[in-house]
């Protein structure tokens, strides 16, 4: 980044998804125990915050590091499409084989949204729920510098 006043945006998004939490690598009793209730072989659904945080250079041009535009159209087709209204575990492919929990979304998310190309992804927080909420910055926060 060059001289120009650096700023950090965050943007916020809500999406509905459903999920079970089951590994196929514990056995039935194994996977009661650690995931409780949300074993459930039929899944529960939670209405999830999504909070992006960008940052970059102020375009003296613009004013902005990003055009939210830009920012919410990319977020749409990255993360909105493929998990709203959706089984993560059925309609999502990276859940295929791996369990859903929050965790593993926060990193799916981050994945997808990293590429963004006007500004450099920060972190990503998923609020589950009121009293849940994950962060994730990447495996190495220096090797996403741009």
């Amino acid at each position: 980044m060059s001289n120009a006043l650096k700023v950090e945006l965050g943007r916020r998004y809500r999406f509905s998804a459903s999920h079970r939490l089951h590994s196929p690598h514990l056995t039935a009793e194994e996977n009661c125990r650690v995931f409780g209730k949300c074993n459930n072989p039929f899944g529960h659904g939670h209405n999830y915050v999504l909070e992006v945080s960008m940052s970059g250079d102020v375009d003296p041009a613009t004013g902005m590091i990003a055009n939210l535009a830009d920012l919410d159209a990319f977020v749409e087709r990255q993360v909105l499409e493929e998990f709203d209204h959706k089984s993560l575990n059925e309609d999502v492919s990276a859940f295929r084989e791996k369990v859903p929990t929050t965790e593993n979304l926060c990193i799916e998310i981050f994945q997808r949204l990293k590429s963004f190309p006007k500004a450099k992804l920060e972190r990503i927080r998923v609020q589950e729920t009121a009293n849940n909420s994950f962060e994730y910055a990447g495996d190495n926060v220096e090797g996403n510098q741009r």
